[in-house]
């Protein structure tokens, strides 16, 4: 068994590495491409073409937004359990490049959307077989999205080896360098792709990115050869359940000796190929599933009455990390409005460069991109190295401190936005356009600048550090599960929008059916109030997030190729080769 193991390994090193990165990288800017070009300027398109109420149409994108990312977990199934990375993302992407091809026909297509607004009559919203034509179209991408999302981020870090010294510290930059890559797709679909819808045709504006996945899918595909495949290794979700049941059977035991608890390593070794998880004093109830009674045959052990300390130090892994996920979902519905009300905002202002040239209201979103890269690029460049030298980390600081710097920003971020608005309504007032839905106030759009801005360099430090928590700190047989976590806090974050939307919507509403964010004129809400009470709760969820990330404790590892016991890749950085229980 040791010798198959070692022969596996040794194949995988074969392959891999740098040389793999332009078939993951080109794969990921198409595919970027055509999945923001296909979503960047929805809402434009929803309002404008099928006529649905801002509400409406803005609730629609982020239920398909949350749906979307949440459907990774069940992809992330797939993909651990039997099909592994590679074939869960092709055939996913086939999916998705179908919904994609139904989309851009429904838009080619007169008699599948409403006809469009004459003068002062209401116009025609979309009817029901129009709109069965766009939720499937998006269902398909929700569905080509899990299998997509959990599984690109995690196939390509493992294309790099930690157990060699030589790639072992490529990971992490390579996570840097992957969101970069990615935002420079997204900078391209905001700018170009938005500009190519709003002024010459849905048709051909969704005709573009469609083309993009093509091609996405056939650069991932032509580097089969290259690429480190790991095998899958079961299903994840069982063997926790297994611990829970193993661990519920023995309720009433008590774990003495911790010297003692059941170990097998020729059972984990699929399971535990970079290193071997220790056990660890929390959440001690757990260690009742690792306890050999004489009932148990240890040789040939039943998963559901007796685990190895590897399968109950897995399972604590995933609950240690829970409190960190959810502190991320509110910053998510803070970026969501970008999306939404953020946008609606721009539609109302001067958005001119030139008296012949406007800035498209889909394109603001490319200052929060521009912004984000800059701020990865001078992180990658000129941080790290800085930080290195009074941390000592390789990475320059912990992810845990580089997320909560992203909280903070992004706090600052909905706090200025509120402002924002109340200049933008003044103006309006001053002017004498607060009725006047559609004119355009004489204010520039550039004062949005700030609150776009700092969504991105938020990102930057939290999305990015939150991606490499996932990837670090759950155990390596269940690393697509936990970049479908990493989207699943999107998807909670993007459901979270919708609720909080709709209960500002049931709880402000006035006989005269005003609220604080009306459908028709934004100048008649308070929008401001809405950004404020997100600014609130992050405030709240900040404090929250401190809390968490100073109780936290890293996964302790064993490395099979040492002698010596470590613990995660963070505290590996700090103290090599010294066992740590220390605390963030």
């Amino acid at each position: 068994m040791e010798q198959q193991t070692e022969n596996r390994s040794h194949e995988r090193r074969k392959k891999g590495g740098l040389v793999t990165m332009p078939f993951i990288f080109a794969n990921e800017m198409c595919e970027k491409l055509a999945v923001v070009g296909f979503n960047a300027n929805m809402i434009s398109y929803l309002t404008g073409q099928l006529h649905l109420p801002l509400t409406k149409a803005a609730n629609t994108l982020t239920n398909f937004g949350g749906t979307a990312s949440l459907t990774p977990l069940v992809g992330a199934f797939i993909a651990d359990s039997f099909a592994g990375k590679f074939w869960t993302i092709s055939v996913a992407s086939i999916i998705y490049q179908i919904g994609m091809i139904s989309l851009t026909i429904s838009a080619i297509l007169p008699q599948l959307r409403p006809p469009p607004c004459r003068g002062e009559e209401p116009c025609q919203e979309a009817n029901g077989g129009q709109l069965a034509v766009l939720y499937v179209s998006l269902l398909l991408g929700a569905i080509g999205s899990g299998g997509i999302r959990p599984c690109v981020v995690s196939f390509g870090a493992e294309q790099f080896d930690d157990a060699d010294p030589k790639q072992s510290t490529k990971t992490w930059s390579y996570f840097n360098w992957y969101y970069f890559v990615m935002g420079a797709s997204i900078l391209v679909a905001v700018t170009l792709l938005v500009y190519i819808q709003d002024n010459i045709g849905w048709g051909l504006g969704l005709g573009i990115p469609t083309v993009a996945m093509f091609i996405s899918i056939i650069a991932f595909m032509v580097g089969y050869p290259l690429y480190r495949h790991m095998d899958p290794a079961g299903s994840p979700f069982t063997r926790l359940v297994q611990v829970g049941v193993a661990a519920f059977r023995k309720r009433k035991m008590n774990v003495d000796d911790a010297e003692l608890l059941y170990q097998n390593d020729e059972l984990d070794a699929p399971i535990s190929l970079g290193g071997k998880l220790i056990h660890t004093d929390q959440m001690k109830f757990l260690d009742k599933a690792a306890i050999a009674t004489e009932g148990d045959n240890v040789k040939s052990p039943n998963p559901w009455r007796l685990s190895t300390v590897h399968r109950v130090e897995e399972l604590k892994s995933l609950i240690r990390m829970g409190p960190i996920w959810a502190s991320g979902i509110l910053l998510i519905t803070a970026y969501a409005q970008q999306g939404t009300f953020s946008l609606q905002q721009a539609k109302t202002m001067d958005r001119h460069l030139t008296r012949s040239f406007q800035i498209p209201a889909g394109s603001m979103s490319v200052f929060t991109i521009i912004s984000m890269l800059s701020t990865t690029a001078f992180y990658d460049r000129v941080f790290i190295p800085i930080a290195r030298r009074f941390t000592g980390l390789d990475r320059g600081i912990s992810f845990l401190h580089r997320m909560g710097i992203g909280f903070v920003v992004s706090t600052l971020a909905t706090l200025v936005a509120g402002f924002v608005e109340i200049k933008r309504k003044n103006a309006a007032f001053a002017h004498g356009l607060a009725d006047h839905s559609h004119a355009t106030i004489p204010i520039s759009v550039f004062w949005l600048l700030p609150q776009y801005s700092l969504h991105g360099v938020a990102e930057a430090f939290m999305s990015i550090g939150h991606m490499e928590f996932f990837y670090d700190q759950s155990p390596e047989s269940m690393r697509s599960t936990a970049m479908a976590l990493f989207w699943a806090v999107i998807s909670v974050g993007n459901y979270g929008s919708t609720l909080l939307v709709t209960l500002i919507h049931r709880f402000t509403r006035r006989p005269d059916g005003s609220n604080w964010l009306p459908d028709n004129n934004l100048n008649k809400g308070r929008l401001e109030y809405f950004y404020w009470i997100i600014t609130l709760l992050q405030l709240i969820n900040l404090i929250f997030y401190l809390w968490c990330a100073k109780c936290y404790t890293y996964k302790p590892v064993q490395v099979h190729s040492k002698s010596i016991d470590t613990s995660s890749s963070e505290e590996r950085e700090e103290h090599e080769g010294v066992e740590l229980a220390s605390k963030v």
